[in-house]
């Protein structure tokens, strides 16, 4: 009786199967990981930097902008650097055209 059951015990003992397919690897998990978030995260934030740029490059007077500091005003002239902004009648700013976080295009917001 004894060694029926451990023939048994040996049969039963052998190396367990992966049952967890294709998706059941840590490694190909990790790597859909990476994807999703590279398509989800990285891919639209350089997107809208790229337009925010683009938008910052064709500065006009008279366009309406709102600063990263929340200071919403009116462009009085362009700079190489720097934007010159006219937050209210006979205050003139100079900031950074990096400090520049909208741009309102002035045909934009009259038609809104």
């Amino acid at each position: 009786m004894m060694p029926s059951f451990l023939t048994l015990l040996a049969q039963g003992a052998g190396a367990p199967q992966n049952t967890g397919g294709v998706l059941g690897n840590p490694a190909i998990m990790m790597v859909v990981m990476v994807v999703m978030f590279y398509f989800l995260l990285i891919r639209p934030q350089q997107r809208q930097r790229k337009e925010l740029e683009k938008r910052i490059s064709a500065l006009q007077k008279g366009d309406e902008v709102v600063t990263t500091a929340g200071i919403h005003a009116i462009v009085h002239n362009v700079k190489e650097r720097t934007v010159v902004l006219k937050v209210a009648e006979g205050v003139m700013m100079e900031f950074d055209k990096p400090a520049v976080a909208t741009v309102i295009k002035k045909d934009s917001a009259a038609s809104a």
